[in-house]
């Protein structure tokens, strides 16, 4: 049989330990190649860059490993990797290995996720991995053992069409998780403020801040999974159709 075919990306930047740490897991199981920011691109969502060109440069990163440093965001490479790099359509795509949680709401800013939801838009099974802890030195010992099991399996089944993986680890060693729960997306949000500031010239200028607030009391989502040292996997789909909402709507009589 032919080698699996992964494509692994990121938002946190190509020389991110994150991502180093995500080739040596999944080397393992096929031919591995890397297309990834150049710089960080966090929160940055799915944007796509339209209005100036993208440079695409190969670099030796990863001992043995085709990888390519791209000048555009987290989609723009996924997008850029499956029409220009990839000599086949991927048998999966993981995006990360990210450096602070993608959970609940967090979903929807993450260049991380916005990866992997780009890859499952191309029809690719798609991944996203996230360690809920930002220092540069995180120990990816779990993720790394954790998105080698979770990519078999999606390798070995397959997802159900239009859907994708959020997986979020805690912070904490392999031997400190106690296991894995699907879940489902916390309903929680951040509360934000703009802290105003001065500048030398005398005009002013904002700094956000905030903090991040759930409200969700249910004991299956991927924030009480993650709090209860569990990895949360949950299920995501791109199709923001709000079906319960129908219904109400056809009764407005338009």
């Amino acid at each position: 049989m032919e080698q699996a075919l992964i494509l692994l990306t990121n938002d946190d930047g190509i020389t991110a330990p994150g991502i180093a740490a995500l080739v040596e897991s999944m080397k393992q199981l096929g031919k591995v190649i890397v297309v990834a920011p150049d710089s960080p691109q966090s929160g940055m969502g799915h944007a796509i860059t339209m209005n100036h060109p993208l440079r695409l440069e190969k670099v030796s990163l990863f001992d043995g490993i085709e990888a390519y440093q791209c000048s555009g965001t987290p989609a723009d490479c996924v997008k850029l990797a499956v029409d220009k790099v990839m000599h086949r359509r991927p048998d999966l795509l993981v995006s990360g290995i990210n450096h602070g949680s993608n959970s609940s709401i967090n979903v929807i800013y993450s260049g991380t996720m916005s990866a992997a939801v780009e890859g499952a838009i191309e029809g690719i099974p798609s991944i996203g991995i996230s360690i809920n802890d930002y220092n540069f030195n995180a120990d990816f010992s779990a993720a790394k053992h954790y998105v080698k099991l979770i990519a078999l399996k999606v390798l070995e089944n397959g997802l159900p069409n239009g859907t994708l993986l959020n997986v979020n680890l805690p912070k904490g060693t392999l031997s400190e998780i106690k296991g894995l729960k699907i879940c489902r997306q916390a309903n929680a949000k951040w509360v934000e403020e703009f802290d105003e500031r001065i500048d030398p010239h005398k005009r002013k200028y904002y700094w956000l801040s905030g903090k991040f607030v759930n409200n969700d009391l249910g004991n299956d989502t991927d924030e009480w999974a993650m709090e209860n040292g569990y990895v949360s996997v949950v299920p995501t789909q791109f199709d923001l159709t709000a079906y319960h909402a129908i219904e109400t709507l056809n009764t407005w009589n338009f």
